[in-house]
């Protein structure tokens, strides 16, 4: 972090290029470390954890783990505590070796239904076969802006699946460009090498992800909370991980790569929302599994921030 604020150098070069350091610094007061007391039974009540880790190769993953409401507790205000005796992902979910070699973790507690959403970075505290214990370094509530409402809820005849294995490769499949071209939402996971791991929320109307070819993504930077903690972690550590869920059909598909800070770029249709920014992301590797813990997820409604593809002044 930079002496006089809650910042590393990434994120206040990105801030000074936006010309928001003062915002930035005034929205940075909603940073602690600790979890809020009202927070911890938000945390409890979610059937889903996305969390972000880093592997010894450089490569930045984001995963997704499922289970009953419960499976994730903060049992405190400086841990947070995931049951993992049943699946909660692949097997193979690169967390599990990046968590054996000490990774950070960067933990995103969201729940659709209400667009709340907690972000938590820290780093591992203990790994058994029961549970996962991490430890908080920084807490804070993001805003609810482009998040779309969705319902879950367990089927009744429901138990917790098998583990199971990955589909691996190079080059997006066009299943996979058909499937992120149709996504509302989608989690991006970064790091810094000193400050740790993060993981963070996009979305927006079908689309807002382009899809240029078989390697490369072109994603819009909404305008948002001014912190820019994924794109100051793209400046510092060009490494990157994203996953989408299939709500539909219950899949994983995760993806690891290089992200480039796309600024000034023409954005006549106002994509961006007048940031003029994007975010390019290269395809390095994929992942496609089934989710282990099934759900059945209600789409409700879209981000009222979302108009024709972007978003009002609300």
């Amino acid at each position: 972090m930079t002496s006089d604020t809650a910042f590393h150098e990434g994120e206040v070069a990105v801030q000074e290029r936006a010309g928001v350091v003062q915002r930035a610094r005034s929205n940075g007061r909603v940073i602690s470390d600790r979890i809020p007391d009202n927070a911890r039974a938000f945390v409890a009540a979610q059937p889903m954890l996305v969390v972000g880790s880093v592997g010894r190769n450089d490569d930045v993953w984001a995963s997704v783990l499922f289970g009953p409401a419960g499976f994730v507790q903060a049992p405190d205000d400086r841990s947070v505590a995931v049951d993992i005796a049943m699946p909660r992902s692949a097997a193979d979910d690169p967390l599990w070796e990046n968590l054996r070699n000490h990774s950070p973790v960067g933990l995103l507690i969201i729940e659709l239904l209400s667009r709340r959403r907690l972000r938590v970075n820290g780093q591992l505290h203990s790994l058994s076969d029961a549970h996962l214990i991490i430890d908080v370094d920084a807490a804070y509530a993001n805003c609810p802006k482009y998040i779309q409402r969705r319902h879950w809820v367990v089927p009744w005849e429901d138990a917790p699946g098998a583990p199971t294995t990955t589909q691996c490769g190079a080059e997006l499949e066009p299943s996979h460009r058909a499937w992120i071209a149709s996504a509302d939402t989608c989690f991006v996971a970064s790091a810094h090498p000193l400050h740790g791991a993060d993981v963070s929320h996009r979305g927006g109307k079908p689309g807002f992800i382009q899809v240029v070819d078989a390697h490369t993504l072109r994603i819009p930077d909404y305008p948002g909370n001014n912190l820019f903690n994924t794109l100051g972690n793209f400046m510092s550590y060009p490494h990157a991980g994203m996953a989408f869920v299939d709500f539909e059909r219950g899949r994983l598909l995760q993806l690891s790569g290089q992200p480039t800070i796309l600024w000034d770029v023409d954005d006549v249709q106002n994509a961006t929302g007048g940031t003029q920014r994007y975010w390019q992301f290269d395809v390095s590797a994929w992942r496609e599994s089934v989710v282990p813990f099934r759900l059945n997820w209600e789409f409700l409604d879209y981000s009222p921030y979302l108009v024709h593809g972007f978003l009002t002044s609300r």
